[in-house]
This record gives structure tokens, sequence and C-alpha cells, in this order.
């Protein structure tokens, strides 16, 4: 009898969600089927080249602008045939939603910030998101800011629950330069 399960089992990406204050992980989202593919995209911050001398001219303002573009699968059809009962109720919702909410202000903060202006107390700045991560791998893990996140339902259940999805995300990797120095995510970059 031999031990070999037939194929290698293949770690899987994922998107992680850090608490912005507690420094605690509140969400990860692993990819079901890693993506086949991930585009990178490098714009470099050239300083200011109006009226610069040609000594000027190699001037950078420092790490590259980043992008990552991907696109996730999810698809409940495995999980439907054991009749886990998340996936019979609500298809890949779960999924979906959880992504969705890494660019929600969460509920918490606005009750709070509203309660605090109703009194007076605060004046209303923009909500502080996760520190979100993207990690490919042992040697990448990168934070990241959803810039876009598209989602194309690809099929259905009889309660219409999305069965099956793509999801399309671009991300923006951040570093030094967009974050505070000494901030968790600006030395992972």
């Amino acid at each position: 009898m031999t031990t070999f399960p037939g194929s290698p089992r293949l770690p899987k990406g994922a998107i992680v969600a850090i608490d912005s204050i507690t420094n605690l992980i509140t969400s990860t989202i692993s990819f079901q089927y890693n993506p086949e593919k991930l585009t990178r995209t490098l714009k470099p911050r050239i300083a200011n080249q109006e009226n610069a001398s040609r000594e000027e001219v190699l001037r950078l303002e420092g790490a590259p602008i980043e992008t990552f573009d991907l696109k996730v699968e999810l698809d409940a059809t495995d999980y439907l045939e054991k009749a886990d009962p998340i996936a019979v109720g609500f298809g890949v919702t779960p999924q979906i939603s959880a992504l969705e909410m890494l660019i929600y202000p969460s509920s918490i903060q606005v009750s709070t910030n509203m309660a605090m202006a109703d009194i007076g107390m605060v004046e209303i700045v923009p909500m502080q998101a996760p520190l979100t991560l993207l990690v490919w791998n042992k040697t990448r893990v990168v934070p990241v800011k959803i810039m876009s996140l598209t989602v194309e339902e690809q099929a259905y259940d009889v309660q219409l629950n999305p069965i099956r999805a793509e999801v399309s995300l671009s991300l923006q990797v951040l570093t030094y330069d967009d974050l505070p120095w000494k901030s968790k995510g600006s030395t992972l970059s």
C-alpha cells in the first residue's frame, strides 16, 4: 500500500486581512484553485522631469508602483456533491462576500463615527481599512490595496445562489512610500 495521494499537494494562495489596530488576522480567503496566471506591472516613480537638468534625468522618487492582476475561480460543485451545508444553502456567496468586505468600511466603524458625529465629538474622516496581504507563496507576501474587484457569476443553483464565479482582482502593492515607515506592512514590501 502506498501513501502517495496521486498528485502533489500544492500550497494555496490567499488574501489575508489584518486589523489595523490590533494586528490580528481578521480574515483569510484561500484560493480554491490557484490562478493560472498573475500579471505584474511596474511603473517607475520618476522625479519631476520638467525643467530637469541632465544630471537629474535618472532620479527616482521611490519604489515603483507595482500592480498585480489575477483571476480567482470559485466553484461550489465539489462541495455540493458532498452536501456541504454552506454550499447547499449559499453556493459561493460566502467567498464572494468575504472578498467584497475587504473594500467596505466595517459597520462598527461606520456606526461609531455616526454616533460620535451626532453628539459633535468627532470629525468625519475616511475610515481605516484592514491591512490586506496577497500571499502567493512563502517568499511572496506583499501588502496590497484592492484597486478593483469584478465578480462574474457564471452558474446558479435552484435558489439563484451563485455556484460558480470568476473574480478579477487588480491589486496595488503598497511599499514604504505608501505606508507609515514602522508599520507592519512597510516592512513586508
